[in-house]
């Protein structure tokens, strides 16, 4: 059995991870650390948690916890993954892995010194409609994959309402929007196409409404000769959002929403749309598998060098540390 300490209990783990550790075989959510005290409680009792602190160290130091899931802000997740690994327990933590592809491998080398297992919370590579697309491609249903553009704009909200959100904060975030929302992206680029030979982009501020960056470009070739450019821009009019993955193919396309439900495939002259039901807990599938890994009973579903690869061409991106 997993017993599961979770640290941090904010709106990202209400729906799509808390309730999925008590849904998988073999799991439980038994501990859970925030540090507001109310808000704590109320969460535990919701969630029936029957362990819940405001200290990080009781909650991985607890003898009846045996994993740890960090659910924070990523400025405190290369700090809490080691404690927990130095204390003997695994880890699934959420993305972006840390803030710095620095502070990534060393998470990953206390883990490997450890030989305690690492998790990051690229879910989707668990989620259907991804899991199809990756059957589309291994199939060669559109033909010989050539490239894949990536679109992300989102539009701009009125200045004040970023003045308390820690995603456009670069010393808690990494960066803006683009390293809370591109990572999902990125990832699925490495998990259809394998690995990247070069990379390079650039980043800029172009509406001063917060530090972050709020544009960026980029360009990655993969080994296969794939070339994928990406285009995200968080400061667009209402009405100009797009949300769009699309890999084009000899013989076809294929195009889908990141943060959808729905697919489209492009062969012949011809267009079909299949539809995916939106998952209660969209972390059900991959909390699964890592319990599995977790007991020995699979592989990795997410590893610290799978997070890497998006983590470094998002550094690449934003502040120039290029691979060419």
């Amino acid at each position: 059995m997993i017993q599961w300490g979770m640290i941090g209990a904010g709106s990202v783990t209400e729906q799509k991870s808390g309730p999925a550790f008590n849904k998988v075989p073999n799991s439980k959510l038994f501990g859970v650390m925030r540090r507001d005290a109310q808000k704590l409680k109320d969460y535990a009792l919701r969630q029936q948690v029957p362990f819940y602190t405001t200290d990080v160290d009781a909650l991985i130091a607890h003898p009846e916890i045996n994993a740890i899931y960090i659910a924070t802000p990523p400025d405190v997740h290369e700090q809490y993954a080691i404690k927990a690994l130095a204390a003997g327990k695994d880890v699934y933590v959420e993305k972006p892995m840390a803030l710095t592809v620095a502070a990534c491998e060393r998470m990953q080398a206390f883990a490997q010194k450890a030989n305690k297992k690492l998790v990051i919370a690229h879910y989707r590579r668990a989620l259907p409609l991804f899991l199809k697309v990756k059957e589309l491609i291994v199939n060669n249903e559109i033909g010989v994959v050539q490239s894949v553009n990536i679109r992300m704009h989102k539009y701009a909200m009125p200045k004040e309402s970023y003045d308390n959100n820690w995603r456009v904060q670069p010393a808690i975030a990494g960066g803006g929007f683009f390293y809370d929302l591109a990572p999902h992206q990125l990832d699925l680029v490495f998990y259809f196409f394998g690995k990247a030979i070069s990379y390079d982009g650039f980043a800029s501020n172009t509406a001063g409404l917060y530090e972050a960056e709020d544009t960026v470009h980029g360009k990655i070739e993969m080994e296969s000769g794939i070339i994928c450019n990406g285009d995200w821009c968080f400061v667009v009019d209402k009405g100009d959002e797009k949300d769009e993955f699309e890999i084009v193919g000899t013989q076809g396309k294929i195009s889908f929403p990141v943060f959808g439900n729905s697919l489209t495939i492009q062969t012949n002259n011809q267009e079909q749309t299949m539809e995916f039901d939106s998952p209660l807990h969209n972390q059900q599938n991959l909390i699964e598998k890592i319990v599995s890994y977790f007991l020995d009973n699979g592989e990795n579903p997410c590893s610290a060098a799978d997070a890497l690869q998006s983590m470094r061409v998002m550094e690449a991106f934003v502040y120039g540390k290029k691979l060419k």
